[in-house]
């Protein structure tokens, strides 16, 4: 039996004159994604893409999994291309499926004729097909509501393609058709999550990581390595930049108002985020920040936050609670990760009483002790390590 893999795009179908280059990007995703597995032919019609594996030895159940994190997929199956003929259509449909069919108890029969010189209409296809399986599996009865499993049809122009239950994809848009945006990354549980939401828009990332040796450990930026890896099982590459940290927080601890530290060090970070964001043809940062979880992240600080900047900043998290982001952080395997012990710098010199309610003109009176601040963050920017996270 040959088999394939079909793949409906969802929401690409609403893009009008559009579609062909987000369909043809999503292809472009999708071959990135998966050819460490071999050769692959791709080929559009209608709403469906079909994915064909030229080698024989390929393991499509690794294609399967690979595939269903690809944004922009809505759901995809493995599916057995069989003659246009209604005896082969019922053959394949039992052979295929078999296992399928002999642990369920209920099943329905569904058809979709794209070629309409096939001399049954789509509901005798139903009726024959599912007629046939009853005689075959004495253990099934029809349930067009609820059923356990779902054999779709599909009669084409060339072939016929026979499916069970369909695999939920990731959903979203295909990475880089909503342009490019850096993600200030830290080893906490809301960045990734706020990458990954980001990077389901369709956005293509960007990260900017902030290390401040001896204060955070090697472990603690090989922890939000691994974080960036596996969002990028959803978003693809990630070029990352681990920035130098400790000399500006230094400068903070040494020459600005306690109470200020966090909202200075926001601003700094913001700054030199910007600088890196722009020189990768960004257009906007994301932060995992949400309102009140925390003295920087209360709406005066983070207008404070913002003002350091001229790009957009988009915060995906900015309404959920912690729960919330918690579930995604589990659904996309970053929890675990996030929640070893090992600090990153924005837990480095914390005052003990935050400014909840930071005016912006008292920071920047404060910020502006560090006179070398220009200088600091030119070497900060010059010093970053370039990493490509895939």
């Amino acid at each position: 039996m040959k088999e394939i893999i079909l793949i409906k795009n969802g929401e690409l179908a609403l893009k009008g004159l559009n579609r062909n280059s987000f369909e043809d990007k999503l292809i472009k995703n999708m071959k990135q994604r998966i050819n460490v597995l071999g050769e692959f032919e791709f080929s559009k019609s209608q709403s469906t893409i079909m994915v064909d594996p030229v080698n024989e030895d390929i393991d499509l159940d690794d294609a399967v999994d690979m595939l269903s994190k690809v944004f922009g997929i809505a759901a995809l199956s493995r599916a057995c291309v069989c003659e246009k003929e209604l005896g082969a259509i019922q053959q394949t449909a039992c052979d295929y499926l078999e296992e399928q069919l002999e642990e369920a108890k209920t099943f329905k029969v569904e058809a979709k004729r794209s070629d309409k010189k096939f001399p049954l209409k789509s509901p005798e296809i139903c009726r024959e097909v599912g007629g046939y399986i009853l005689s075959r599996f004495h253990n099934l009865k029809v349930d067009v509501h609820n059923p356990d499993v779902v054999v779709t049809v599909e009669v084409r122009e060339k072939y016929a393609f026979v499916r069970g239950n369909n695999i939920k994809g990731a959903g979203g848009m295909p990475t880089g058709t909503s342009g490019r945006a850096g993600i200030l990354i830290s080893g906490g549980i809301d960045s990734p999550v706020a990458a990954y939401m980001m990077a389901k828009r369709g956005v293509e990332l960007c990260a900017v990581h902030f290390a401040s040796p001896p204060y955070t450990s090697e472990l603690a930026e090989m922890k939000v390595l691994e974080l960036l890896r596996r969002v990028a099982k959803y978003s693809g590459v990630i070029t990352t930049f681990v920035v130098p940290f400790t000399k500006l927080q230094e400068a903070i601890r040494d020459l600005c108002p306690e109470e200020y530290f966090t909202i200075i060090m926001r601003r700094i970070m913001m700054m030199i985020s910007e600088r890196i964001a722009k020189e990768q043809n960004c257009s906007a940062l994301i932060t995992g920040e949400s309102v009140g979880q925390v003295a920087s992240q209360t709406m005066y600080a983070l207008a404070c936050t913002d003002c350091a900047v001229n790009m957009p900043v988009f915060r995906p998290c900015i309404g959920m609670d912690k729960e919330e982001i918690i579930a995604i952080s589990r659904k996309i395997d970053t929890f675990e990760t996030s929640i070893q012990p090992y600090e990153d710098c924005c837990t480095v010199f914390t005052p003990k009483h935050p400014k909840t309610r930071p005016q912006i003109d008292d920071v920047l009176k404060a910020e502006a002790k560090i006179e070398n601040l220009d200088e600091l963050i030119e070497d900060a920017i010059s010093t970053a390590r370039k990493v490509i996270i895939r």
